[in-house]
């Protein structure tokens, strides 16, 4: 259950590591499919093929994920201030839930033209299809493997090799239509696989959305449970009487933080400073939890709140 956490946030300079191979990956990436959007939106409208203007699209809100997630790799660089007592690493959470409303504005677009497509078919210039789609999966090809070799444990990350997947599948499918329509001239089936790009990114838009807005709710992170951790604590450190008031979210993916209090025994021989350190010590060891605020009680709740599992 808690073994995806273990090694988040190990150091700072950890951290910092992959941030600077993330934004380095994610820079990459996105000027490869910047690029290429231009020479598909231009394929597209001189071929008439949806196919190739619904890939160009997925391919357009890609870009600015990707430069967006690589401006947020380098704004998490900024030390935290007064104003940002945690820093500025959450902008990228925030980029992440913009971007996946955005696919599913462009996925609506695509099946609404798809729908006017199949009831109006026109003409599609095959050949010049089926070698602006070639050329779109070969720039994907070698964006999934710059992006491939990045923090797989980044939301940003994840979620944009999970973009640019999309954006292969959907040069496969451009592929496709284009050997139709050369083989049989029966253009019907461009529309109908712009439908199953759409589709595609409708996946990836439901993912990037559930996952970004889990974070910005302060929800639990994935695999973390504080009904766990209270059972833990009680049972691994002797002198806890009770543990209540616990509290779990994170900044973002990699950075999970806890509050808790603890109510220690009276007739304990540790002192609250010591107590405190065991608690952290085990929350980093059994549930990969580096950032910590605990609060030690010896009789009742400073909060005057009945405990709470």
């Amino acid at each position: 259950m808690h073994g995806r956490h273990h090694h988040h946030e190990q150091s700072g300079h950890g951290h910092h590591g992959h941030g600077a191979g993330n934004e380095r990956r994610v820079g990459i990436a996105a000027l490869l499919t910047g690029l290429f959007m231009v020479a598909e939106v231009a394929g597209g409208l001189i071929s008439g093929s949806l196919a190739l203007l619904a890939d160009a699209g997925h391919m357009l809100t890609d870009f600015a994920s990707l430069g967006m997630a690589w401006y947020g790799f380098r704004l998490a660089k900024r030390p935290a201030d007064w104003k940002r007592t945690y820093g500025y690493d959450r902008f990228s959470i925030l980029v992440a839930f913009a971007n996946g409303l955005a696919l599913f504005a462009i996925a609506a677009w695509i099946v609404v033209e798809a729908w006017h497509r199949l009831g109006q078919p026109g003409e599609v210039l095959g050949g010049l299809m089926l070698w602006v789609a070639v050329g779109g999966l070969a720039v994907n090809l070698i964006a999934f493997y710059v992006l491939h070799g990045g923090d797989k444990d980044n939301l940003n990350m994840r979620a944009a090799t999970l973009h640019v997947m999309g954006d292969l599948l959907g040069s496969l499918a451009a592929i496709g239509a284009a050997i139709v329509i050369i083989a049989t001239g029966w253009t019907p089936i461009d529309p109908i696989l712009s439908v199953v790009v759409a589709l595609i990114i409708l996946r990836s838009a439901w993912y990037v959305v559930s996952d970004s807005g889990h974070i910005l709710l302060e929800g639990a992170p994935t695999g973390l449970d504080t009904r766990e951790i209270k059972r833990d604590l009680e049972a691994a450190i002797p002198e806890i009487a009770d543990v209540h008031h616990v509290h779990a979210w994170s900044l973002t993916e990699e950075r999970a933080m806890v509050t808790l209090h603890a109510r220690l025994l009276a007739a304990g021989d540790s002192t609250p400073e010591l107590t405190a350190r065991r608690i952290k010590d085990r929350l980093r060891e059994a549930f990969g939890v580096y950032h910590a605020t605990i609060e030690v009680e010896f009789e009742d709740c400073a909060d005057h709140a009945k405990s709470v599992g």
